[in-house]
């Protein structure tokens, strides 16, 4: 790639898309990330446990593809490394976005592929959305599942997680996560759901609880989820 933005275009950008994901419901409360490729090695990426309808350039982490951070107080999202391997993986790309659009995770909870021909303009904008396999959030399963996906494909489900979309820039990789959305609304309409929800195993949902310990200090509350696979 060539022509990159500089620091401050690269991190009013990401705050702007950062304030589109969240306008239009793609993420809730402090759910997604946002990374911009700045050169041949690093990347702007937002932080973890902030709103992207809220963040300021001054939060944004400045990181290389080894993860180390460049510039930034902040801390990075334990998801970056989804991110960091889309772009080892795919030269071409120049911005991702990570979002829980909410009609195309319910594809990713079931498991199904968006791959039926029935809309022209998901054929042009994103082809086929294949599903990859459940990952522990934050952990090097997610990056391990999706790398199978970045070259031959422009996003993915993640398996009861939410979506990828990347691009050759970050406002490709936006209106790729708005496209899948629509078309996902679009295929429940005409065709609906084939298969029935999937359940987490209780080993997976065991790993769940000890994250989100984790992110109150440890307080277990919030219950045990019933029905574990």
């Amino acid at each position: 790639m060539s022509n990159y933005l500089s620091d401050r275009e690269a991190k009013e950008l990401i705050c702007e898309i950062g304030r589109r994901v969240f306008a239009k419901g793609l993420v809730a409360a402090n759910d997604g990330n946002i990374t911009l490729r700045t050169g041949e090695n690093e990347i702007w990426a937002t932080p973890t446990g902030v709103s992207k309808g809220y963040m300021t350039p001054d939060m944004l982490v400045k990181m290389d593809f080894d993860g180390n951070v460049l510039e930034g107080t902040w801390k990075p999202s334990s998801e970056v490394k989804m991110h960091l391997r889309v772009y080892k993986e795919n030269p071409s790309v120049g911005g991702t976005v990570h979002a829980h659009p909410p009609v195309a995770t319910s594809y990713a909870i079931t498991g199904e592929w968006l791959d039926q021909p029935i809309f022209a303009e998901s054929i042009i904008q994103l082809g086929v959305v294949p599903v990859a396999e459940y990952a522990t959030p934050g952990t090097q399963e997610v990056p391990d599942s999706v790398a199978p996906f970045c070259r031959d494909y422009n996003c993915c489900l993640l398996a009861a997680h939410g979506a990828l979309t990347w691009g050759a820039d970050l406002m490709q990789a936006y209106y790729r996560m708005e496209a899948l959305e629509h078309f996902a609304r679009i295929h429940t309409e005409v065709i609906g759901h084939q298969k029935p929800a999937q359940m987490l195993t209780e080993a997976q949902v065991d790993k769940l609880l000890a994250i989100r310990a984790g992110c109150n200090n440890g307080s277990p509350a919030g219950g045990v989820p019933a029905n574990r696979g």
